[in-house]
């Protein structure tokens, strides 16, 4: 087991878009399995790359391991190829901004093109607690945090109760 330093905001890595991967690469691989153990141990529901200093378009998520089984999924290299016109807004959390829960607006339901730990090409609709996470994760990829989701105002009130 290898956990890593999760990067906290405002780390410049966080704010930086992520180059594409090749899954067949072996680093690929071990970084996947990083992922998943930093994950697991600091407690959260979805990683990605850039929270453990890799610009590397590559998240993992487990959105039903604190309340059931295990449920482990692995994208490298996603796309968003449609979002549902519903909006949804939620408190969300992330472990690179600990313990500063703030309102995100996303859509409730995503589709995600991605290639899978096998290197298979996969398509598929997701809704729910795991849309919002897969969104929150795609998010990281693209350098933007949840402050970036924020009103000016709240961003700089946010920020501040941050930093204090």
């Amino acid at each position: 087991m290898v956990t890593r330093n999760v990067r906290l905001w405002p780390d410049a890595v966080l704010s930086q878009v992520c180059a594409a991967v090749d899954v067949h690469d072996l680093s690929t691989g071990a970084l996947i399995d990083d992922l998943f153990d930093t994950m697991y141990a600091a407690n959260g529901r979805g990683l990605a790359a850039p929270q453990i200093g890799a610009l590397k378009r590559v998240f993992v998520v487990d959105v039903t391991w604190k309340e059931g089984p295990r449920d482990p999924r692995v994208f490298v290299n996603p796309d968003v190829l449609s979002t549902s016109e519903a909006i949804i807004d939620m408190d969300e959390q992330c472990l690179s901004i600990p313990d500063l829960p703030m309102p995100v607006s996303r859509p409730d339901r995503v589709q995600l093109r991605w290639t899978n730990r096998d290197g298979q090409t996969e398509t598929a609709w997701f809704d729910g607690m795991l849309a919002r996470c897969i969104q929150h994760e795609f998010d990281h990829l693209n350098g933007t945090v949840i402050f970036d989701h924020q009103t000016p105002d709240a961003r700089t009130e946010l920020e501040a109760a941050y930093v204090s």
